[in-house]
């Protein structure tokens, strides 16, 4: 959920509503599953989890797309400052919330906490079961591997001089092994007869390796911008075409998962768990594109209020949790009026999240970029650059 936008930079509206979505999307999903027990918010309930994928995209498209910017310029990566930067725009916010669950676990939704060397190492999503203090910082963890990963894959490819044909031929191979390795998966965790839902979760919803291939339509998107620009532009030219085609797409794969996803008495349709992760993503890797066309109406919308949640969505991703859980105990034990309940929590999740932001990850989003402003060394000559070719 750590999508870097640096606090000078002219913010994409585009780009603003797509991240307002994924946070409401998340939030609808939570509300059923920790507060309501019911699709509170309809449909968009059941497919809220989906949210998640969106930040999946939006994430590896950001980041890629400063690497990869740089790259073609000639600039070589400081793997200290790129380090320097996502640590800095990362953990202020995670270790004020993970403290907040190490002092107060029962006021901040109760359940047993992993180890704390696991959060400290990003290592949390592997084996995590359902129901633990903190469960929703997995996909945080996801985001943090990515991170690390990343730039040693750029430098080895800009290093080595693999050409651009090779850069896309990995990238289709690694989202077919994620499609894969979650087939494989299914085979043993997927139906209620061989353990499901309670095994799906730990080792197919949680895992790096079943949801990495969500941030690489990102990648994609990155590279098709910053290597191929007749190409991009061609692209950005069909900005409604492609809003349209995105949006149909997403609407099919919702029907899907409210219908398929999870199959009572039967367990997870294979369908959705082995391609439907990897088929949301590039979903939204439309949207995204579409978010970037200044052809397209998303491009040109400015929906009131999206740029402000879309600032917050991190610290809201990381706060709502815990904010819904203390006040659905107020309503439990008769403090609050269950009619109060939900616009209570999002109310509280909004100013949650603001607060957070203004409090901790603004200030040090400002230190970051007086001290590290940007992920590359100072130019002197031509770093190595993946070839087109």
């Amino acid at each position: 959920m750590t999508i870097a936008t640096p606090l000078h930079v002219r913010r994409n509206d585009g780009l603003d509503t797509l991240r307002a979505l994924a946070i409401a999307l998340v939030f609808m999903y939570h509300y059923m599953c920790f507060v309501s027990g019911e699709a509170s918010f309809g449909w968009a309930s059941t497919v809220g989890w989906s949210g998640v994928d969106l930040f999946f995209v939006l994430s590896g498209y950001l980041i890629s797309n400063q690497l990869f910017s740089g790259i073609v310029q000639g600039r070589a990566l400081s793997l200290k400052a790129y380090y320097a930067r996502r640590l800095l725009r990362t953990l202020p916010n995670f270790y004020v919330v993970l403290a907040l669950y190490a002092l107060f676990p029962l006021l901040m939704g109760g359940g047993a906490m992993p180890p704390l060397w696991k959060f400290l190492t990003f290592t949390q999503n592997i084996g995590l079961l359902p129901g633990t203090a903190f469960s929703h910082a997995w996909s945080l963890c996801i985001e943090e591997q990515f991170y690390l990963l990343l730039p040693a894959v750029i430098l080895l490819a800009c290093k080595f001089g693999k050409t651009m044909r090779s850069a896309w031929l990995l990238l289709a191979a690694l989202i077919l092994a994620g499609i894969a390795t979650r087939s494989l998966l299914w085979l043993e965790y997927g139906r209620i007869a061989d353990g499901a839902p309670q095994l799906y979760y730990p080792n197919v919803y949680y895992s790096t390796l079943c949801r990495f291939d969500e941030l690489l339509p990102g990648v994609g998107l990155a590279m098709l911008k910053n290597f191929h620009p007749a190409a991009w532009r061609r692209a950005l030219g069909w900005g409604n075409a492609t809003l349209a085609a995105g949006m149909s797409a997403l609407a099919l794969l919702f029907a899907l998962i409210v219908r398929d996803y999870y199959i009572e008495d039967y367990g997870y349709g294979y369908f959705m768990s082995g391609f439907g992760y990897s088929l949301l993503a590039l979903a939204f890797a439309v949207l995204v594109l579409a978010a970037l066309s200044p052809t397209s109406c998303l491009y040109r919308l400015r929906v009131p209020g999206a740029a402000h949640v879309a600032a917050w969505s991190y610290a809201i991703y990381l706060t709502h949790k815990p904010i819904a859980a203390i006040l659905h105990g107020l309503v439990r034990n008769g403090t609050l009026r269950p009619a109060l309940e939900m616009p209570l929590i999002v109310l509280a999740s909004l100013a949650g999240g603001w607060l957070l932001y203004r409090l901790v990850e603004r200030p040090f989003m400002a230190l970051r970029d007086r001290l590290y402003p940007t992920n590359f060394l100072p130019v002197v000559g031509r770093a190595g650059a993946l070839r087109a070719a």
